[in-house]
């Protein structure tokens, strides 16, 4: 298992991501990304957009604004309820997340819990000051986690920066819903920044107060049927009732997890798990849980998260919701607009589904699944093993020297290359340095453009697992590439 400050010093160093305005002491909670880290942000968030938006014959995109009517906020409840518990050290004043001071000192899961029982939890266990170590704490509040702004220069005009992207989708639901023609299901997906002023941001980008999410609405007749593909894929499932019961997590065939949900929800698990696959995440380092009763979210008919096993434990990567009709219903008592749509003959509500997906937190396990460290190599070779689709470099390309026209040769291959690939051109330091070089950022294929390319139109071919090379015709680059997506 790598370790997170191992992992977050990899990463910093590499400019892949860092805290922001570092000369400055940074911002708890905020990040940068870097070239490379940018591109591979990019390239998840483009498979996910082509497998859940251009893939489906039933879904379209859209991009709402960042700052709302503050109404929205009201009607979804989050001006009244969204919020965590925050308890402070009377002696050194720190301030710390009350269920995530329970979760580290008990070794239970706290998240959810009310405020009563929270207290009664830190008093019970005489839980200290994590930073002091002070016992003199101050009865555990309530913390608003909606940063908030003023619009125009009318004092007090206040509006809410979006804690979440789904609010956005709802309210626009009608219009969309009408001008794309659409009929149930039918669903609305949405990628962009979300913001929480969060008490205690922690665990590098896992927890940060600026974040990016990849959503979905889907829309459907909770009456309608829907008609299941057989799925044999077994995963690692903790139910409800296990958790209940004290016990971990079992193999379990996803199509045998309607004993447990509803066919809507076993079919976006498939959706999702299909997808996970698709990028490269390993399986064993994955699990689905299905929230216990005590912690669904007043919203909630029932969620099911996609857990990774991160650095520091088991933690939620995908929460994927059943929100009833909900939000169109409060959207509708608080507006006044109609939010009905018609289904066969008849007017309803419908109810949505929700896979959200944290697309920092899915780039961090992405990045720790793929990195790794050849101990046993004299230079301790390491190597960022990530699937070709979002790899932040596809391919690099080398002159063995830069003469003779070999460099030449080489700039002219990496410019017909850079059209289809993310391809980056190196000419300094020996070939094995820069074999290295690309190992360590996840480059999955190097060529090497040597005196032979220019005799007989091949190139040396350097795959980065393996460490195999061969040789190949330059027209052949592309397809050899292409291969392995």
């Amino acid at each position: 298992m790598v370790k997170l400050s191992e992992l977050q010093k990899f990463l910093v160093d590499k400019a892949i991501i860092f805290p922001t305005a570092e000369m400055y002491g940074s911002f708890a909670g905020f990040f940068d990304y870097g070239p490379l880290g940018v591109e591979m942000k990019r390239a998840v968030k483009n498979e996910w957009w082509n497998h859940f938006v251009r893939g489906r014959s039933d879904t379209v995109g859209m991009d709402g604004s960042i700052i709302t009517h503050p109404k929205v906020w009201e009607a979804s409840g989050h001006v009244d309820a969204f919020h965590d518990p925050l308890v402070e050290c009377k002696k050194c004043k720190t301030r710390t997340r009350a269920d995530h001071l329970i979760e580290d000192r008990l070794k239970i899961t706290a998240e959810g819990m009310e405020l009563k029982d929270v207290a009664t939890l830190i008093r019970e266990h005489d839980l200290t000051c994590p930073k002091c170590g002070s016992h003199d704490l101050i009865d555990p509040r309530y913390f608003e986690l909606m940063f908030s702004t003023e619009v125009g220069a009318v004092e007090g005009n206040i509006a809410y920066l979006r804690p979440e992207t789904a609010q956005l989708i709802f309210v626009d639901f009608p219009r969309i819903y009408k001008a794309s023609r659409g009929s149930l299901p039918f669903g609305i997906a949405q990628i962009g920044k979300a913001f929480r002023n969060e008490i205690s941001p922690r665990n590098f980008v896992f927890r940060a107060r600026e974040f990016e999410q990849m959503e979905i609405e889907y829309f459907f007749n909770p009456e309608t049927r829907i008609e299941l593909k057989p799925n044999d894929t077994k995963v690692n499932v903790l139910t409800r009732d296990a958790q209940d019961k004290g016990e971990s997590h079992t193999p379990l065939k996803i199509s045998s997890l309607v004993n447990f949900t509803s066919e809507w929800h076993v079919y976006w698990i498939s959706e999702v798990w299909n997808f996970l696959m698709k990028i490269g995440l390993r399986p064993e380092n994955l699990r689905l849980r299905q929230h216990t009763k005590e912690e669904l979210s007043h919203y909630a008919q029932d969620t099911w998260d996609v857990d990774y096993l991160f650095p520091f434990g088991w933690k939620e990567m995908i929460g994927m919701a059943n929100r009833s009709d909900f939000d169109l219903k409060q959207h509708a008592k608080h507006s006044g607009d109609e939010l009905k749509v018609l289904d066969g003959d008849k007017k309803i509500y419908p109810w949505v589904m929700e896979p959200s997906f944290g697309v920092d937190r899915l780039i961090m396990a992405l990045l720790s699944d793929a990195w790794y460290i050849d101990k046993d190599s004299k230079d301790k070779r390491q190597v960022l093993r990530l699937n070709p689709k979002i790899a932040p470099i596809q391919i690099g390309v080398f002159p063995l020297v830069n003469k003779e026209g070999m460099d030449t040769a080489a700039w002219e291959i990496y410019l017909e290359l850079s059209k289809h690939f993310r391809a980056f051109y190196d000419s300094k330091g020996s070939i094995g340095r820069r074999y290295r070089r690309q190992d360590s950022i996840g480059t999955p294929y190097c060529i090497t453009i040597d005196g032979d390319t220019l005799k007989d139109k091949t190139v040396t071919l350097r795959e980065r697992d393996s460490m195999d090379q061969k040789r190949i015709k330059i027209r052949s680059i592309g397809t050899k590439i292409s291969e392995s997506f």
